[in-house]
């Protein structure tokens, strides 16, 4: 389902059910040395969507390692995003010649659970832009989607700022029927070719009981 949100020259891989077969580098082994035998299955499979996405650019086999933050750490002259929920891996990735940045999410479409987080994600206009969007959208939980969204900016952000982006630094506004979505940064944004970034843009969609959201920045003079 992934192919629906990207197109070339980003290229993405996707797996629902962890593949027993999936074989790590050995700086892939130490990032879930002492993780549980369930983190270590989500992982390889989570990595191995990796392997086979470098794979269709063209690239050599190569580790994903990690940084400090848990965030892969992509061969020199790729950028990418990996996601993973309940049910469901992806990888995607691109040549960092043509895209700047890259962020991927998955959930499951179900409503947010935990008490007071909505709140927490969201700033009061994105509450109200919530409410009004009930039930426009059938099948569809809104918050969580909007979570995932945000997920997906947080990922695109993160390599070129360096730092954590806040839930409530982006307001973001999500187009119901196009299946796209815009985030505008409540704080200074990076510079992606000498100008600074201030909005994001992304897509969704919905399927097999999940969300997936995905955010392309396009290189300097090449659109996303």
């Amino acid at each position: 389902m992934i192919e629906t949100l990207l197109r070339p020259p980003v290229e993405a891989a996707e797996a629902f059910a962890d593949d027993p077969a999936a074989v790590l580098f050995p700086d892939e082994l130490a990032v879930v040395a002492t993780a549980s035998q369930r983190r270590r299955r989500e992982f390889a499979t989570a990595r191995g969507c990796a392997h086979a996405a470098l794979a269709r650019l063209g690239l050599p086999p190569a580790a994903v390692r990690a940084d400090r933050m848990g965030a892969p750490l992509w061969p020199e002259g790729v950028v990418g995003s990996i996601t993973h929920c309940s049910g469901y891996r992806a990888a995607a990735v691109a040549p960092a010649g043509q895209v700047a940045a890259l962020g991927l999410d998955a959930e499951p479409n179900r409503p947010l659970r935990a008490d007071g987080l909505l709140d927490y994600i969201t700033t009061e206009q994105e509450r109200a832009r919530l409410a009004v969007l009930a039930g426009q959208v059938p099948g569809v939980c809104l918050d969580k989607l909007l979570f995932s969204a945000k997920e997906a900016v947080y990922k695109a952000w993160y390599p070129l700022a360096g730092c954590r982006l806040d839930f409530r630094s982006a307001d973001l506004v999500i187009d119901p029927h196009q299946g796209t979505f815009t985030a505008r940064l409540l704080v200074p944004g990076p510079p992606v070719g000498g100008s600074p970034l201030t909005t994001l843009s992304g897509r969704w969609l919905a399927g097999r009981g999940l969300l997936v959201t995905a955010v392309v920045i396009g290189a300097p003079g090449i659109s996303g």
